[in-house]
């Protein structure tokens, strides 16, 4: 069943999210590609070994993951999320491509055969031909991929990659994506926690950063990453608590602000929410 989305829900929305789904799908890729190089040949295809196809598989996958590492990165850039995160991510990738050397290179040389057959492709074949040599010889030097299972590499030319370090390595740099992509939640979660509460300061409604405060209004970023607000009541009659509860969503719908319950199923307005002590949680999102 598909899961229902707002009408101009766009991936651009949340790159990190995305980066997320794809590194984890990739890494499983790799996963299944790594269990099928540890088994024997599948006899269902025929004149050719399957483990053969299984290793280009297991380098397409592993250089995705660089590109989901990729797009969580220009997200924490985007997000302006601090230095350490965008640092310990950096040193992740590198780990990363430490553990297989050429992984960039080898995917290259097997998505554009058509260029590196013939020495005509880029990154060290146009800096062999730049260096003056001949197409045929870069072309020799960067080619022979292949599967060794005596020895659990894979390699094409001057490169090799070890079948369990690819898995690791994959493991590693999945985790850190994750780990960077909850770092822009936070950044996301903490400039809509400011913009809500200028918000209602600005129309008079005062608000406090935890329930336990002597106020009638709590906002904070919780441990999931979100802004949440809700109603304490503290102080006030039921009649005063309704005028309030209907003035926040007023003034936050206003400001293109939204509260969201994760109890979907049950059909209830967000005043009604509030008033009966549920926390929602802030969206900027149409919904």
């Amino acid at each position: 069943m598909t899961a229902s989305v707002p009408p101009d829900w766009s991936p651009a929305d949340n790159p990190h999210a995305i980066a997320i789904s794809e590194a984890q799908w990739w890494q499983r890729a790799v996963q299944l590609a790594v269990l099928r190089l540890r088994e024997p040949d599948d006899q269902r295809i025929s004149w050719f070994s399957s483990r053969q196809i299984d290793a280009r598989q297991l380098v397409f996958a592993l250089r995705q993951i660089l590109n989901a590492e990729r797009l969580v990165a220009v997200a924490m850039e985007t997000r302006g999320v601090g230095t350490a995160a965008r640092e310990a991510l950096a040193q992740a990738r590198q780990r990363f491509e430490d553990a297989l050397p050429g992984i960039k290179d080898m995917r290259d040389a097997l998505m554009h055969f058509d260029e590196w057959s013939r020495g005509a492709g880029r990154g060290p074949q146009k800096d062999r031909r730049n260096a003056g040599e001949a197409l045929r010889d870069v072309a020799r030097e960067y080619w022979g991929f292949g599967y060794d299972p005596s020895a659990a590499t894979v390699s094409l030319g001057p490169y090799t990659i070890r079948v369990d370090s690819a898995e690791q390595a994959a493991k590693d740099l999945s985790w850190a994506i994750y780990q960077a992509a909850r770092e822009v939640d936070r950044a996301i979660a903490a400039e809509l926690l400011a913009r809500t509460v200028e918000v209602l300061n600005n129309a008079g409604i005062s608000s406090a950063p935890t329930s336990s405060e002597a106020a009638s209004l709590w906002v904070r970023v919780k441990d999931d990453s979100r802004a949440w607000l809700s109603l304490t009541a503290v102080g006030l009659n039921p009649p005063e608590q309704r005028e309030l509860s209907e003035r926040v969503v007023s003034v936050l719908a206003d400001a293109g602000l939204h509260l969201v319950s994760i109890r979907q199923g049950e059909d209830l307005k967000p005043v009604e929410r509030l008033l009966r002590g549920e926390p929602l949680y802030v969206d900027s999102r149409v919904v």
